[in-house]
């Protein structure tokens, strides 16, 4: 193992990352085709539930592990590390399975809470035995999830990403191999090949916590695992390491878990409200499954721009704002801003106009499940820009801020979500439309209040960002006539995965061709890259071809 400079860890930790979101991504294709509707809406009951849990109980602590290990190890602390580590496990370990006994215990009262009495679906049984199962990984991942954390602390990056890979590997492995012989094989229930699916989640973290463990175990020199204790190290007792832990951690963990309770909202909600309203039990778990699982899955994809944007974000934005260089950090926020509407706002908009293709390429031709998706990827927009601004406030330590924001925002959610539905349909609008449309309309309120919070704490201007704004609203606007003028010749609605794979790339290939043009044209590009950006890359990328030609020749 070696440390790894600022760079190449995040360079590291960003490569992971795009191959578990496309490892996420690819393999929804073969799943959902072999569990179908009924138990598609069964694994997102289990992994909604899941992810709340998971969060309550890890968020936060690997982060404080990694942030308390490197304040210790750059002390020559080497001994009050260790003891870091050993306080953290022993938290985690309390947390994990405090969270496991909740989640075994009161299944069945959690599964009542998702689906109550309606008939025609899953039963309570089976909703509570998948969460049963997945609860297990509660008893593993927190180990994880606090290795990884202090080996971060010491700079060491790549493990934690080698790890993060080999788990989604054999959690992808079991669910696969586990549902497809549960069922084509040994012809067994719906249940039964979810509840295999979901332990994938527990074995992936079995896997990925021994090579995580046998690295630690195999570097012990450079770790300095067995360094003595120093005389200034032995006024630091375990009370106050755990203090500084816990202190650090509960930020995150609140944020964390305010953020997952949009979607916990959703799981409580939607099945009994869109039953109450008239929908059968099929319909409504149907469409909680593309909110909370199948649709979230294609969502990455736009999302991953603004991960990407928050990870190279965050480290200037906290350099500048420590040193009260305000000019560097507003400079900062507000390209990063324009960046995000520059790549955000064209693709959610082009992904919602071919949505018909790329659903059917995933799962297969749904006319309900595309009218859903088409509405929920452009939710995207106003979720990228609220995620930017939470993490920006966060790194500017508006802590509260945020989670009065994050608060309200939920708040909100719980309080409207059931009464939007019922207001869509009065109106005559379909009801499963109001949970999407109440998040664009709450994140958009989030981020503005986000917004408003910088804007009077540094007296920034956004003038530039909403230039850009209309600007590339109206570069999108183009592309999407064009695209609708293309749809004359070429529609883009067919039942064959492999017709819309290729109407896919035709669609995406012209449409990027002719947002580029324009965007290029209109200066919007140069106004937030730089002046002659792309004239820089495009000469750097020929010279780049010359030399591999030259090579190959």
């Amino acid at each position: 193992m070696k440390k790894n400079s600022f760079l190449a860890g995040a360079a590291i930790s960003t490569i992971g990352i795009v191959i578990c979101k496309v490892i996420g991504l690819v393999y929804v294709i073969p799943f959902y085709a072999i569990i179908g509707v009924q138990g598609g809406a069964l694994y997102s009951y289990a992994y909604s539930i899941y992810n709340m849990f998971l969060n309550l109980a890890t968020s936060g602590i690997p982060v404080a592990m990694s942030k308390v290990v490197s304040e210790y190890h750059a002390k020559e602390f080497y001994h009050t590390k260790e003891r870091t580590f050993k306080v953290g496990l022993k938290i985690i370990t309390i947390l994990g399975v405090a969270v496991f006994l909740i989640l075994v215990i009161f299944a069945p009262q959690i599964a009542y809470l998702i689906i109550g009495d309606v008939q025609g679906g899953n039963s309570l049984e089976d909703v509570t035995m998948v969460i049963r199962v997945i609860a297990t990984a509660i008893l593993v991942v927190p180990f994880l999830s606090v290795s990884k954390g202090y080996l971060q602390g010491h700079k060491i990056m790549q493990v934690s990403s080698v790890a993060n890979i080999l788990e989604q590997i054999v959690r992808v492995i079991v669910i696969l191999g586990g549902s497809f012989f549960a069922l084509k094989v040994f012809h067994t229930s719906i249940t039964t090949a979810v509840g295999i699916a979901v332990f994938g989640a527990t074995m992936g973290a079995i896997a990925a916590y021994f090579y995580v463990y046998d690295k630690i175990r195999k570097n012990k020199a450079i770790l300095k695992r067995d360094a003595k204790i120093t005389r200034d190290e032995a006024k630091i007792d375990n009370n106050a390491i755990a203090k500084k832990i816990i202190f650090y951690a509960l930020p995150f963990v609140a944020i964390s878990v305010l953020q997952s309770a949009f979607t916990m909202v959703d799981v409580f909600t939607v099945v009994k409200s869109l039953v109450s309203i008239g929908y059968t039990t099929a319909i409504s778990e149907n469409v909680l499954s593309v909110l909370a699982t199948w649709g979230s899955k294609l969502n990455m994809i736009v999302m991953s721009i603004s991960t990407g944007i928050i990870m190279s974000l965050i480290p200037t934005i906290a350099a500048a704002y420590a040193i009260k260089n305000y000019k560097e950090v507003h400079a900062k926020i507000n390209q990063a801003i324009q960046t995000l509407f520059l790549v955000t706002i064209p693709l959610a908009v082009g992904i919602s106009f071919m949505a018909s293709d790329v659903w059917t390429v995933f799962y297969g031709y749904n006319e309900l499940n595309i009218s859903i998706f088409q509405l929920l990827i452009l939710s995207q927009i106003p979720l990228s820009l609220s995620s930017v601004m939470v993490n920006t406030n966060q790194t500017m330590n508006n802590t509260k801020e945020t989670i009065l924001a994050l608060g309200g925002s939920v708040l909100a959610k719980i309080c409207l979500n059931v009464p939007m539905m019922h207001l869509f349909n009065v109106l005559g609008l379909e009801a499963y439309y109001a949970p999407i449309v109440l998040n664009m309309i709450i994140d958009t309120l989030c981020s503005i209040f986000l917004l408003y919070v910088i804007k009077k704490k540094t007296n920034i201007s956004y003038l530039k960002s909403a230039r850009t704004l209309i600007k590339v609203t109206l570069c999108t606007a183009i592309m999407v006539i064009s695209l609708m003028i293309l749809n004359v010749f070429i529609p883009n609605i067919t039942t064959s995965r492999f017709l819309a794979l290729i109407q896919i790339i035709i669609y995406g290939v012209i449409g990027l061709i002719i947002y580029f043009i324009v965007a290029y044209k209109s200066k919007t590009i140069d106004e937030i890259l730089g002046k002659g950006a792309v004239k820089k890359t495009m000469i750097k990328l020929k010279s780049k071809l010359k030399i591999l030609f030259h090579k190959a020749s």
